[in-house]
């Protein structure tokens, strides 16, 4: 196995609650639990170890941009009977050592790779696409990117002030939030003509990210064929069964 799969241990440096179910977590940079950087949009595996030796292993995507100097960050939803979740959601605390490997996956974008970029992301779907939102500021304000995000509530949609900020401050960012569950959108999910609309916002993507639950993914992803976007422009990242 090569060394980037290798299992590392990183230190929790900070706990901070993101929505009524989702945490942040922060592992300190310095030694780093990566011997690779990673890219935006790319998880990790986290393993867990009982006094019995029983190991439990779940992914989850990196939040934080690639090089952010406060250190890597994973936003942990946690799940009714989750193992590695419920841990995370119940009993890990600052200073606790976690089995970290990564960063895996090849649902990444790069600024080199330009734009325009389209993200749709549902639930806690959006955290890798949030990593891209972050790597555009850093490193590549002038890529025209738009995010929809699709959550139930306004208390559930992870990161909603810090999107709103940047779409509000950052030129060629835009957000559309969608909310299911309450307001004016109630009921709705997303469909061809708020597609069509990103579009017309934006422009024909140069590439689309789409990350959710397997239904949303599959559903989006056609959606976005449909309204004549390239087939081989659209990658996928999907949660859940």
């Amino acid at each position: 196995m090569t060394a980037p799969f290798r299992w590392r241990t990183a230190i929790i440096q900070a706990i901070t609650p993101v929505t009524p179910r989702v945490k942040s977590f922060r592992f300190a940079p310095r030694p780093s639990p990566f011997e690779r950087p990673h890219r935006a949009g790319q998880h990790v595996d986290v393993r867990l170890t009982a006094p019995d030796g029983y190991q439990a292993q779940r992914s989850y995507s990196i939040a934080s941009a690639p090089g952010d100097p406060v250190g890597i960050e994973l936003m942990i939803e946690g799940l009714e009977d989750g193992e590695v979740s419920g841990f995370f959601d119940a009993v890990a605390e600052i200073g606790d050592a976690i089995e970290l490997r990564g960063p895996l996956g090849a649902f990444t974008w790069e600024p080199e790779e330009g734009g325009p970029v389209l993200l749709i992301g549902g639930g806690s779907g959006v955290v890798p696409l949030l990593a891209m939102v972050r790597e555009r500021a850093l490193h590549a304000p002038e890529v025209p990117m738009l995010l929809i995000y699709s959550a139930r509530s306004g208390a559930e949609a992870i990161a909603r002030a810090e999107l709103a900020a940047r779409s509000r401050d950052e030129t060629g960012f835009d957000l559309t939030l969608l909310l299911t569950r309450e307001g004016a959108t109630a009921g709705r999910r997303i469909d061809r003509v708020m597609i069509d609309t990103a579009i017309e916002c934006l422009g024909m993507p140069r590439h689309v990210f789409v990350c959710g639950g397997n239904s949303f993914v599959g559903t989006v992803a056609d959606l976005l064929v449909e309204a004549g976007v390239r087939p081989g422009a659209i990658r996928t990242e999907r949660f859940g069964g």
